[in-house]
């Protein structure tokens, strides 16, 4: 008659075996079915984007770095401007006259392998000053369409509110649709194209405020403060060491125009899921339904918050937007568009504060 019993001290090591082959047949099928999340504990949390994002990260840290040999801070403002560039859209600087507004500008384009052209907008400006104008040719006794300044890659507008109602009008076309249309003929403008537009909030002798129309155009505005002290002192001492030196002689251009237009076309593939996409519109309708203001948001500036979240996601080295991307952009793309009510601006109401208080309102999707 057999044996049928086993030695205890060989049941316990063959049932530990089989607990062995049992947790490594259950980990071989979770690396099969979750790949990710191997791959996330082997690299330690670092997914592989979709997309090729590290050329982008260095053309933006080669940029903030030139920029950084003048400039002393605003951080935040720089971001918006490269934000701007990605997205294919213009920006508004507002600030008092010394912050930094044109020379930020200036140093911009001069990293940029851009065509670039200033204007300084005056009461007496016209608007073929901007767009160009015909002038008869009397060897071919013909009329011949000389462009104007506005037929670049990078514009700067310098006071934009300083020119009259009908010459900002002139702006309307080329910064939507980027084109010129003069004497029936349409000119499609070279890309990419971006306009910096600069004013001062504090003079009303001799400007002219910037109608809604115009002001929609502006993907951004961006407000420009003080410095604090150290800041203060940081720039005091950069000018003492710069003496008579020209600022912008040390910048190099560090973005080709190919590059440009390729890293565009890259923000553009950047993911959103849909309930954040929904998000987005509901913080729109929001400033529509708000009884503290009189002009909500259209949906241009839904379109532009989409936009400008991809690049502020883009940034930051991601394919894909968060919900913190959105509420970065919401304040600079909504804060020009929206009119607050009468009353409400009496009481020092501004649309910045209204603005935060849709965007803490809305929920956040999870």
């Amino acid at each position: 008659m057999e044996n049928n019993f086993e030695n205890p001290e060989n049941q316990s090591v063959n049932e530990h075996n089989s607990e062995s082959q049992m947790e490594q047949a259950a980990e071989h099928t979770m690396e099969q079915t979750n790949p990710m999340a191997n791959e996330a504990a082997t690299d330690g949390l670092n997914f592989k984007t979709r997309l090729d994002l590290a050329p982008l990260q260095q053309s933006v840290n080669q940029v903030k770095a030139e920029i950084a040999k003048v400039i002393v801070g605003q951080s935040k403002m720089i971001d918006q401007l490269l934000v701007a560039i990605l997205s294919n859209g213009h920006v508004l600087l507002e600030g008092v006259p010394g912050v930094a507004k044109t020379i930020t500008a200036k140093l911009l384009s001069r990293t940029l392998s851009l065509d670039f052209s200033r204007i300084q907008f005056t009461p007496d400006l016209m608007p073929s000053d901007i767009i160009g104008t015909s002038v008869f040719d009397l060897a071919k006794t013909t009329f011949e369409f000389k462009k104007g300044p506005i037929f670049s890659n990078f514009v700067l507008i310098d006071e934009i509110n300083r020119a009259p109602a009908k010459t900002q009008a002139a702006l309307f076309e080329v910064m939507e649709e980027r084109q010129i249309t003069a004497d029936g003929t349409t000119y499609s403008l070279d890309l990419p194209f971006l306009v910096i537009a600069t004013q001062n909030p504090i003079e009303q002798e001799g400007t002219y405020r910037l109608p809604e129309a115009q002001l929609d155009r502006f993907l951004f505005k961006i407000d420009i403060g003080y410095p604090n002290l150290q800041e203060e002192i940081a720039i005091l001492q950069k000018e003492n060491e710069l003496q008579n030196n020209d600022k912008l002689a040390a910048i190099v251009k560090v973005i080709e125009k190919s590059n440009i237009l390729h890293f565009q076309s890259l923000v553009k593939q950047i993911l959103i899921e849909p309930h954040l996409v929904e998000y987005i519109a509901k913080i729109v309708l929001n400033t529509r339904e708000n009884p503290f203001l009189y002009l909500g948001a259209s949906p241009r500036a839904s379109i532009a918050i989409l936009n400008a979240a991809k690049g502020f996601a883009a940034l930051k080295n991601r394919d894909f937007v968060t919900p913190e991307d959105i509420k970065e952009a919401a304040i600079p793309v909504l804060q020009h568009r929206v009119v607050v009510a009468p009353e409400r601006e009496m009481e020092g109401v501004t649309s910045t504060v209204i603005i935060k208080q849709i965007i803490d309102s809305v929920e956040i999707p999870r």
